[in-house]
């Protein structure tokens, strides 16, 4: 093969490449929070679990119970969780605005905002993309 032809093959992967990578954040978003499932709920925070995500940072996970439901709400990292002062503790009372979705075969609501002692945390754009993202920037 020669060297041009490998040239442009190598120009179409790196054009490729820059086409996923602009598109990829929007449509991974769109796929984990879907507007059309958002919901309300009301409780108190049963556990707080701070889970490694794919990326290798430190996300927060709350356990909230609402009457007889429990929900597993999936929040963002906890470096931008706590760079807008907010913690999370077993006993809060919170309001989480979020989108009912099944991850790894279970339930849970991906949080786009929380309102814990009338103070709002808001993660998350209308649409559901997350605002410690470049995409939603």
């Amino acid at each position: 093969m020669s060297f041009r032809k490998l040239g442009f093959i190598a120009a179409i992967i790196f054009t490729a490449g820059i086409g996923f990578s602009l598109f990829a954040p929007a449509q991974r978003g769109g796929r984990i929070y879907d507007a059309s499932t958002e919901t309300t709920v009301h409780g108190t925070v049963t556990a707080v679990n701070t889970v490694t995500g794919r990326r290798g940072w430190n996300g927060i996970h709350l356990t909230i119970q609402s009457g007889a439901e429990k929900s597993e709400v999936h929040i963002g990292p906890s470096t931008y969780i706590s760079s807008k002062g907010f913690t999370f503790a077993a006993g809060d009372q919170v309001d989480v605005v979020g989108s009912k979705v099944t991850v790894n075969g279970a339930t849970s609501l991906i949080a786009r905002e929380i309102t814990k002692d009338g103070k709002v945390l808001t993660l998350r754009d209308k649409q559901g993309f997350p605002l410690w993202s470049r995409a939603s920037q």
